[in-house]
């Protein structure tokens, strides 16, 4: 039996909590500090279509592939200091300059292997939000950030 047969076969599904988010500086290099994030979404595809009538007929239509659109990458974790990816939204959101980046979202297996993952290109900050402070609870800071990207390529590992 191979490696690759080993990681399916009599194991269970990979669970949705072992993720990573890794932000490929100049393409390449990965940030070494914003990776852990307890929560992410956003990860989907839609095909965009185009209805026309079919000529003659009022009881049809055509549907035809258009465009393929996502949502934002939308990732959230406890609030923190003088990470390079909260400078870099400092920077989109108060002097409106945007650098791109690619990111990698990967899923691992129970044992740390990867199973999957998504490659977002030309990443960049379009949307952030602190949590609501309520003085009459007692729970955690969160930064929500949201990442716009050109295109979503899907990697089964």
């Amino acid at each position: 039996m191979s490696f690759l047969d080993n990681r399916f076969v009599g194991n269970e599904p990979p669970l949705g909590h072992r993720f990573g988010v890794f932000f490929l500086a100049m393409g390449v290099i990965p940030n070494a500090f914003d990776f852990r994030f307890s929560r992410l979404s956003g990860l989907n595809q839609t095909v965009d279509t185009e209805t026309l009538k079919e000529g003659g007929r009022n009881t049809s239509s055509i549907h035809l592939p258009n465009h393929i659109s996502h949502d934002n990458l939308v990732l959230e974790r406890g609030f923190i200091w003088g990470s390079a990816l909260t400078l870099e939204f400092n920077v989109a959101m108060s002097l409106f300059q945007f650098y791109t980046s690619n990111v990698i979202v990967t899923l691992f297996s129970e044992e740390g292997i990867p199973v999957s993952a998504w490659l977002l290109l030309k990443a960049f900050p379009s949307k952030w939000s602190v949590s609501d402070l309520d003085a009459s609870q007692s729970s955690l800071v969160i930064d929500r950030m949201e990442l716009s990207y050109s295109r979503i390529l899907t990697l089964r590992i």
